[in-house]
């Protein structure tokens, strides 16, 4: 399933993971469409137990199902980040922002 994910990422997750991967961004390790528990996130630092989620129109209607999803990973100890995918097209730069500031500020 996740490899399923991958090959069909928006053009909002493909413009992240571009940033993300190969330790790029801030020399972290992320990987993309990660199992987690029961469940896949749209990226995933292991050292930080952050997951990174890209909200389109997958979720428009899946609001409860994405709250369950993530409370139940939070009691893991997994915090979350989420983002619209418009807001990744648009203004990548300040999600890289937002995501350092959250990275510095848990480290």
């Amino acid at each position: 399933m996740a490899k399923q994910l991958r090959e069909n990422s928006t053009l909002s997750e493909v413009l992240l993971w571009d940033e993300l991967k190969g330790r790029r961004f801030l020399g972290l390790d992320f990987d993309r469409q990660k199992p987690v528990d029961n469940f896949i996130v749209d990226f995933y630092c292991k050292d930080l137990m952050l997951a990174i989620e890209v909200d389109g129109s997958s979720h428009d209607y899946a609001f409860e199902t994405d709250k369950s999803r993530q409370d139940t990973l939070e009691k893991l100890g997994v915090s979350f980040l989420r983002f619209e995918d418009i807001e990744v097209k648009q203004n990548i730069s300040n999600v890289l922002r937002e995501i350092e500031a959250w990275v510095l500020e848990n480290r």
